[in-house]
Order: structure tokens, then C-alpha cells, then sequence
């Protein structure tokens, strides 16, 4: 927005100390004239006029004084007024310089005001504080759309090679042709629609309604269940009634993503998926848990970043598009919410998703 210049913050702050200070002497040689009048040095007769009296000559005097003395405060309420308020606007001034060095497409600059803390260094800090966010998350953004592309173009280039083949091939069977290509396609597909759910999860562009995880639980775990069956994994699923405010097809998909890792990511029989939910005072607990092997050190801390796959996960036929629990977390994060995942003692992990409650009246 295109403003008309105007005075600075720092002459105002002049201006204003210098007439703060100039109104106190008015005032104070203003309270010591009517002391006098009182005190008797200013002697009237009955038509107001002043009458010799042994103190006029002091009284005469001390008009010049008042006036000389008003002079020399306004002088130095400006000199006075400007150097205080270019040390107060010093650190202001440091804000502004990183706010355009910002501006400029730089975000590793910080302010670190030293000194002890104030409105401006909270400020500072509060900058700081925003930088580095921004930084972390314009990072973290380049380095998803690096791996997008990557995985994008995968099977794009597969594609393409498959049909290099089939072009100077005569003889290649057609019908193994399109299989592979109807394979290579729905992961296209199933990428790209992840990438689209993920965006969707991070814009929050979704619509609040009241929502039970034990219902959509039970959804999941019996749309899920053929493929647990398929794999000898026994699904058992309890809890209370958790209701909280939120999309019912985003918490589907986040429940759907957990219990499918659970299933797909266990023991080779006879494993176990176990979904709870619970109930607190302010929240609503989503726990996901299997059997399975233990997992490396340090495994855990990196299973929600996009495309990052254990690598027993890679040789699997249900290997996915690596975005599995980075959808999960995007769509808690979505609904203030927090993810937690927790090694288990004897082999696989616990996966706890906890969410504000819904208000008592949300349903009524």
C-alpha cells in the first residue's frame, strides 16, 4: 500500500520530548509565579496594576529569566529528545535491515539483538524465531518437490521404456505389455493422489464436522480386513465412543494409512494389528499397534517424511508411494493434533494420534 511520506518515528519522538519537557517548565516557572503573587512580591493596587513594592525589581526580573530559561529547555528537549530517540530506534532500525534483507530472498539472516530483554528484543526474537521456520519450511518444501519429480518421473520413464521396447519389438507379448504398463500407471496414479491428499491435509482446506474414531476404526479395520487375512494378520479393534471436530474422509484416510502399514509392515504369520481408541479430559486417543520386527535405531524419527521408506519396505508388492505416514502426520497436524510413534518391546512400533475433543454441544 503506497503511503505519502510523512515525519519519521524519530523526529516524532523528538517533538514530543521536546514539548514534554518545554510544558513542565511552563508549568513549574508558572507555579513559582503564583507562589510569589501570594508571597506578596507582586503588590496591585485596586486597578490591577503593579505598585512599587521592595521585591519589584526581582519580579521585574524574573519575566527575561522565565523566558531565557523556556528557550534553553526547548533546545534541549530537541538536541536531548533526538539522540534518545535514536538509541531507542536502534534496534528498530536492525528489525527493518532483516525485514528487507528477507525480503531480498535471503533467509538464513538473524538478528540476535544482544542486550537485555524488552518489547524490541521480544520482537527480535519473535522475528528470529519466524526466519527460522520459514527457512526450515521453504527447505523441507524444495526438498519434497525434488523427491515428487523424482518419484514422478519414475514411471513416466518406465513407461516410456516399455513402449521404446514394444515399438521395435514385434514380437513382445502385447498382453504382458499392458499389464506392466496398467502397473506402472496405478502407481502413477496412487502418487499423485497422495500428493494431492497431502496438499489438501496441509492447506487445512477441509470442512469441520463432528467426527467418531471408534466408527471410523471399525471402517477402516473391516475394509482393511481381506488384505490382513491375506497376510495371517489378526485385526482386533476396541475402545470408547472419541468424538472430535474434523473431516470424517481425511481421519478415514489417516486410520486407513496406519492400520495398512500395520498389516503390510508385520511379522511373516501370525501377526497382530491392534486399534484402540480412548478417551480424555480434553482429547481423544487413536493408538495403532503390531507385531513385527524390531527396527533400527533411529528408524522411527524419520518413517514421516515424505518418500522415506524402511528398507525392507522397497521389495514388498505393497511397498507404496512412500507417503503413507507423512499423510498421517499432515492430516493430524491439520487438526491440531500430535503423532507419536513408539518402538515396541518385543518387535513393531505403536502409532498414537491425539486430538482435541469435540465440544459437548458440537452434535447437538
Amino acid at each position: 500500500m503506497d503511503r505519502a511520506p510523512g515525519l519519521s518515528v524519530r523526529l516524532k519522538l523528538t517533538l514530543s520530548y521536546a514539548g514534554f519537557l518545554v510544558l513542565a517548565g511552563a508549568l513549574l516557572l508558572a507555579a513559582v509565579g503564583v507562589f510569589l503573587l501570594r508571597q506578596g512580591w507582586l503588590q496591585t493596587n485596586e486597578w490591577g496594576s503593579v505598585r512599587e513594592s521592595p521585591g519589584t525589581a526581582f519580579v521585574l526580573g524574573f519575566a527575561p529569566t522565565a523566558a531565557a530559561v523556556m528557550v534553553f529547555l526547548l533546545v534541549f528537549g530537541l538536541l536531548g529528545g533526538w539522540i534518545l530517540a535514536g538509541r531507542m530506534l536502534a534496534p528498530l532500525d536492525r528489525i527493518t535491515e532483516a525485514a528487507r534483507t528477507t525480503a531480498a530472498g535471503s533467509l538464513s539472516h538473524r538478528i540476535r539483538l544482544p542486550g537485555r530483554k524488552d518489547e524490541f528484543r521480544e520482537l527480535a526474537a519473535a522475528f528470529d524465531m519466524m526466519l527460522a521456520q520459514l527457512e526450515a519450511h521453504v527447505t523441507e518444501q524444495r526438498r519434497f518437490a525434488a523427491n515428487a519429480s523424482h518419484e514422478l518421473r519414475t514411471p513416466l520413464a518406465i513407461s516410456k521404456a516399455l513402449l521404446d521396447v514394444a515399438r521395435t519389438d514385434e514380437n513382445r507379448d502385447v498382453g504382458e505389455l499392458v499389464d506392466r504398463l496398467h502397473v506402472v500407471n496405478t502407481r502413477a496414479i496412487d502418487l499423485t493422489e497422495a500428493l494431492l491428499l497431502l496438499s489438501r491435509a496441509n492447506q487445512r482446506s477441509f470442512t469441520r464436522n463432528d467426527v467418531d474414531l471408534s466408527l471410523i476404526a471399525e471402517e477402516a479395520t473391516e475394509t482393511l480386513l481381506p488384505l490382513a487375512e491375506k497376510h495371517g494378520v489378526t485385526l482386533e479393534t476396541r475402545g470408547d465412543i472419541a468424538r472430535t471436530s474434523g473431516s470424517q474422509t481425511l481421519l478415514l484416510q489417516l486410520v486407513m494409512n496406519l492400520v495398512h502399514n500395520a498389516i503390510v509392515h508385520n511379522l511373516p504369520e501370525r501377526g497382530t494389528v491392534r486399534v484402540e481408541t480412548t478417551v480424555r479430559p480434553a482429547s481423544v486417543v487413536l493408538a495403532v499397534e503390531n507385531t513385527g520386527e524390531k527396527l533400527p535405531p533411529g528408524m522411527l524419527s524419520t518413517l514421516t517424511e515424505p518418500f522415506q521408506r524402511g528398507t525392507e519396505r522397497v521389495h514388498t508388492d505393497h511397498a507404496g508411494v512412500g507417503l503413507g505416514l507423512a499423510i498421517v502426520k499432515s492430516i493430524t497436524q491439520a487438526h491440531d493434533g500430535t503423532l507419536v510413534l513408539a518402538p515396541r518391546a518385543g518387535g513393531g512400533i505403536r502409532v498414537t494420534v491425539e486430538l482435541p475433543a469435540a465440544s459437548p454441544h458440537a452434535g447437538s
